[in-house]
């Protein structure tokens, strides 16, 4: 059994960030979402928010894999996270070059650090690449339609917090 550690901020989870999680479980038998939480940093949800719009989310499109998915917090290196929580992956996303180039740079720190790590890169679909998390928090605050680009409970949950 292989264990993959997807960290990220999450605030709010994706289509983007789904696409990637799901494509995760197809390389790793279990995954667990790091989510980052930075003491200087004030994000939109809380932990327990962003958890459970996650687990929400994925339940909605593949509930048969919901189990093999568990969420955690982190306040230190994403190496030092994922081998405490027992994980040989780290899960990356990548949407373009720009990602690409932060990312290797990133992948080669962590191996320097952390050699017994793997990093893997996945690739987000089509219809997810221009999709970010601080895009749609500008959008759902100016009251745009970010159905598109966000999974059905993180509209509710970007609706209630806008009370739209």
């Amino acid at each position: 059994m292989t264990t993959a550690f997807y960290p990220g901020s999450f605030d709010p989870m994706t289509r983007g960030h789904l696409d990637v999680l799901v494509q995760a479980l197809t390389v790793a038998s279990t995954v667990i979402v790091g989510i980052g939480v930075h003491p200087g940093k004030a994000p939109m949800f809380t932990f327990e928010e962003r958890a459970e719009m996650i687990r929400a989310s994925l339940a909605e499109i593949v509930p048969e894999k919901a189990a093999a998915v568990s969420v955690v917090s982190f306040d230190r290196l994403v190496v030092d996270a994922a081998r405490s929580n027992g994980a040989k992956l780290l899960i990356r996303g990548l949407r373009d070059g720009t990602d690409l180039d932060y990312e290797m740079q990133m992948a080669g720190m962590n191996r320097q650090m952390a050699p017994d790590i793997q990093t893997v890169f996945l690739p987000a679909g089509t219809a997810s690449r221009p999709i970010t998390a601080t895009l749609v928090r500008q959008i759902a605050s100016m009251g745009g339609d970010v159905s598109a680009f966000v999974p059905t409970a993180v509209l509710h949950a970007l609706a209630a917090k806008f009370k739209r």
